[in-house]
Order: structure tokens, then C-alpha cells, then sequence
């Protein structure tokens, strides 16, 4: 462990002592996260997520930061993402209750919406399970995508506004990772318990939780862009 890391670790106990210590902050969370979903769920994934991506560059190359790294750019794509993730969570879990009754499990909504059992596990999974095989994979690839746009304009802010080349992206992502690897093996080995543990917390922790799941995926694309180098 490096001076860097002690630092690092400094900073996010830091910005996170103040939602344990005092009750008014954590009150003011809650507050905001009712009102305004959409916008929390901006800064949420803007700052988590991030933070996540730098563990991951931690791990390749040694260090949380370098040039061309981007991470004012990471933030604001990882923020609208994350608007995009808190709409699918909402569609997804009204809708996978929806046609789970449909199909004739007439309890599905009360199950969900009742304390823990085996049957509100069930639909959880169920949830997760549609989410991540309908929507994980493309909002996986865009992010790659908006990943590989941001360091091929030197991870600045004006060039991230600049057209993104998607043909030419497209054409030379590795897809034998994205398939054999992002989406074979973390989809339903990681994704799927994952956020089915997501959905089974209370309503303001569960985009929450899905930020917080952003460091994982740090790490997971860390090991991906490994793989890729091999």
C-alpha cells in the first residue's frame, strides 16, 4: 500500500463520515432521494462510479490518475448513465411485476412489496434477470463506447463533445471480451444476485446500491481490458 492509497482512503472516509456521524445529513440523503431521484441518481453514479474506474486504472497501471485518463468526462457520462439506470430500474421492476402476474403469479406485486420471504426473492431475481439481459448489455456497450471516445480525445471535457467516431469504435471493440467475458460470465454470475439484492432493499437505497456496484464494475472492466492485453 502506497502514500496514494492511504490518501485515497482518507478522501472516501471523509465524504462518507458524515452520513454515519451526523443524523441530519443522512436525513438530508433520504430527503433528496425522495424528491429528486432522477438528479441524486446523476450525482450518485457521477461520483461512485467513477471512483470505481480509477480503482480499476489502480489496478492496471498503479495509479488512480494519469493524462488522458478523463475524469471530468467519466463523471458527467457515468451521471447521465445513471439517470439511464434509475429509469430501468423503475420500468423494470413495474413492468416484470406487471407480467409476472400477468403469467399468472396474481401475488407477484404483494410478494414485492411485502417483508423479506422466498417469494419476494423470487421476484427480485425475476427483476434483475430482465433488467440485466435487456438493458445491461446495451448500456454496456455505450459505455464502452463513450469510454473509448473519452481517451481517444485525451480525456478532456472539449474533446468529449466532439462527434463520436461510432462506426469506427464499433468496428474495433474487442468483442470476444464484450461477449465471452462482460457479457457470458458477469452478466449472470455477478449482475443477476447482484441486483437482485438491489431490489430487495428499501426504495432509497437501492439506486444507491447500484452506484455502489459501479466500483465493482471498475474492477470487473479492469480485468476485462487484462484479458484484452494477454
Amino acid at each position: 500500500m502506497k502514500k496514494q492509497d492511504l490518501l485515497f482512503i482518507f478522501c472516501v472516509i471523509l465524504f462518507l463520515a458524515p452520513f454515519f456521524v451526523f443524523d441530519s445529513v443522512y436525513a438530508m440523503y433520504n430527503k433528496l432521494t425522495a424528491e429528486h431521484g432522477i438528479i441524486m441518481s446523476f450525482f450518485k453514479f457521477a461520483i461512485l462510479a467513477t471512483v470505481g474506474e480509477m480503482i480499476g486504472l489502480r489496478i492496471q497501471k498503479g495509479v488512480y490518475n494519469e493524462k488522458g485518463f478523463g475524469v471530468a468526462p467519466r463523471m458527467l457520462v457515468w451521471g447521465i448513465l445513471g439517470m439511464g439506470i434509475c429509469m430501468a430500474m423503475v420500468i423494470f421492476k413495474t413492468g416484470t411485476v406487471a407480467f409476472l402476474e400477468f403469467a399468472g403469479l396474481t401475488n407477484a406485486s404483494e410478494w414485492f412489496a411485502g417483508d423479506f420471504s422466498i417469494q419476494k426473492v423470487f421476484v427480485s431475481f425475476c427483476i434483475s434477470v430482465a433488467m440485466n439481459s435487456i438493458f445491461a448489455p446495451v448500456f454496456m456497450t455505450l459505455h464502452k463506447i463513450t469510454d473509448t471516445h473519452i481517451l481517444n480525445n485525451g480525456g478532456t471535457l472539449k474533446g468529449f463533445f466532439r462527434p463520436i467516431k461510432m462506426t469506427e469504435i464499433i468496428t474495433h471493440l474487442n468483442w470476444n471480451v464484450q461477449w465471452n467475458f462482460v457479457f457470458k460470465k458477469t452478466i449472470p454470475l455477478f449482475w443477476f444476485p447482484a441486483h437482485t439484492i438491489t431490489f430487495l432493499l428499501p426504495q432509497n437505497f437501492q439506486v444507491l446500491f447500484a452506484a455502489l456496484l459501479g466500483v465493482a464494475l471498475g474492477l470487473i472492466l479492469s480485468i476485462s481490458n487484462l484479458k484484452k492485453t494477454k
